[in-house]
């Protein structure tokens, strides 16, 4: 029933256009020429006109005047070879150009009609339509009532929308970390979350053995706005605990803020950026606050980065130089999988003073990176920055390698950075994870890193679980190992650490 409906759709339109036909089922007189002379077409109309018989075609390459350029030809070609109301002149032409005269409009519509007849039947098909309206009546009402409700819906959700522009999104991260034995902590006052690069094992200053259970949070509520759909302005705020946990580890927790922004316990701005492309394949970044190397980069490649606990896959080399106010970056993608990074951020673009100003304090960055659909991610990266400090870094050359396997992806960084006063402050880590484990979005993941340090070697394993509750909710256990290197008495502890993250 279906397709003859089908048939009969097309049918019905093509009959008024094949009125512009002859038809083999009819009789149709020569037009008047329209550029006979006045006396002419009188004398031509008193005269008695024989009719012309129509010849059959089968076929729309036997009318000698269309031709499979002509702009027609694929209509024509549907009307003669699928419905059969169109023929031509004796002569084998169709004359497409000429004048119609109202008795082949008479004749193509006749012949057309005969085909709708055919295709209607004897009228079944459209008593079926009729049945069927009349059977499923309460449904249709249903549904057009449904579609008045979400009308309505609709208008009162623009009327009082947030924004058109700009969407809230929040996430709030909460941790229970648990040692299992006392540790004693180096910190020479250098934040434990930031570049510990002066830590090292001669360091005077020892904090006491760890607490019991500790407890943080972080919550965050970004507002995110495009005025062009591919652009987005992002305004953070942001409030945390003082971050203590973890205290013999460099790096902390991943979802925690570092004492340095001073959010313990009270809301303050973090990120202000505005991202937008330039072109099909540039894409640029500007930020005023809170932007660090690792924001500039496309991928930090490694499948561990973002789903772990502790922050020690960062990688951490990113966060060795200065950086965290003023930023410009961009991206170029000279081809679909390959990416040229490159980003440069100041801490001091608001100090008027000989050693402030936004070309002082500063960093920068370039990562060149191959991104693939298959197995193969990898990046190489270059930092500098005018850091003049013994114990400082001097430079950063750094390689990042992911190998996606199927069930499984290996990854792992190097980054060699030489010291200024001698020294190092290499770091490197190696790691496997298993994506969709046991369910989709989650993923369980083991590495060993070591972190930047001079004369010390500070040693972190992890195994984490993350688990995707739903959409709204993550849940991630973990087991830690952590041991700091530095020689002065407990430097080594396991820690025991849930964390749950809620975004909305």
């Amino acid at each position: 029933m279906s397709n003859t409906i089908w048939k009969l759709s097309i049918a019905a339109p093509a009959a008024v256009g094949t009125a512009l036909a002859l038809s083999s089922n009819a009789w149709a007189i020569e037009a008047i020429p329209t550029e006979a002379p006045a006396e002419e077409s009188a004398q031509f109309n008193d005269a008695v006109i024989e009719p012309i018989r129509l010849a059959q075609v089968t076929n729309v390459s036997e009318l000698s005047d269309v031709q499979p350029g002509d702009w027609a030809y694929t209509a024509l070609q549907r009307l003669v070879e699928e419905y059969g109301c169109l023929e031509g002149y004796p002569d084998r032409t169709y004359r497409g150009n000429r004048a119609l005269t109202r008795y082949e409009f008479a004749a193509g519509l006749n012949a057309c009609l005969d085909v709708v007849v055919q295709l209607i039947g004897s009228g079944s098909q459209l008593d079926e339509i009729r049945r069927l309206q009349e059977e499923f009546a309460a449904e249709l009402a249903t549904v057009r009532g449904d579609v008045d409700a979400l009308q309505t819906d609709v208008a009162e959700l623009e009327a009082n929308q947030f924004s058109t522009t700009t969407k809230l999104r929040g996430q709030l991260d909460a941790h229970l970390v648990v040692p299992f034995g006392d540790t004693t902590a180096v910190n020479d006052g250098v934040p434990l979350q930031g570049p510990s690069v002066a830590n090292t094992a001669e360091d005077t200053t020892v904090g006491g053995p760890e607490a019991d259970a500790t407890f943080e949070y972080r919550a965050r509520l970004n507002f995110d706005t495009s005025f062009t759909g591919k652009d987005r302005l992002r305004i953070r705020l942001q409030a945390s605990d003082d971050a203590g946990s973890l205290a013999n580890t460099e790096a902390g927790l991943y979802d925690q803020s570092s004492r340095r922004n001073g959010f313990e316990d009270n809301v303050g701005l973090d990120d202000i950026y505005y991202s937008f492309p330039i072109g099909n394949r540039i894409s640029a970044i500007i930020a005023a606050n809170s932007v660090l190397n690792d924001d500039f980069v496309t991928s930090t490649i490694l499948p561990f980065d973002r789903n772990s606990v502790v922050d020690s896959v960062g990688p951490q080399f990113y966060d060795l130089y200065r950086g965290g106010d003023l930023g410009v970056g961009t991206s170029i993608a000279f081809s679909r999988n390959l990416v040229l990074d490159a980003g440069y951020s100041t801490t001091t673009n608001n100090t008027n003073t000989p050693d402030g100003g936004i070309f002082n304090n500063y960093s920068y960055i370039a990562q060149l990176n191959l991104l693939t659909d298959g197995v193969f991610n990898a990046a190489v990266a270059y930092l500098d920055g005018d850091q003049d400090a013994p114990g400082d870094p001097e430079y950063t050359i750094a390689g990042l390698l992911s190998l996606d396997l199927g069930r499984f992806i290996v990854g792992g960084q190097y980054a060699y950075t030489p010291a200024i006063g001698g020294g190092d402050l290499d770091s490197y880590m190696g790691g496997v994870a298993l994506p969709d484990f046991l369910g989709n979005g989650n993923e369980l993941g083991v590495y060993g890193s070591i972190s930047p340090a001079i004369n010390r070697d500070p040693l972190l394993v992890e195994a984490y679980y993350k688990m995707s509750v739903n959409e709204f909710f993550t849940f991630t256990p973990a087991v830690i190992y952590a041991d700091n290197d530095s020689g002065v008495g407990d430097d080594s502890n396991f820690y025991g650490a849930l964390r749950a993250t809620f975004r909305f």
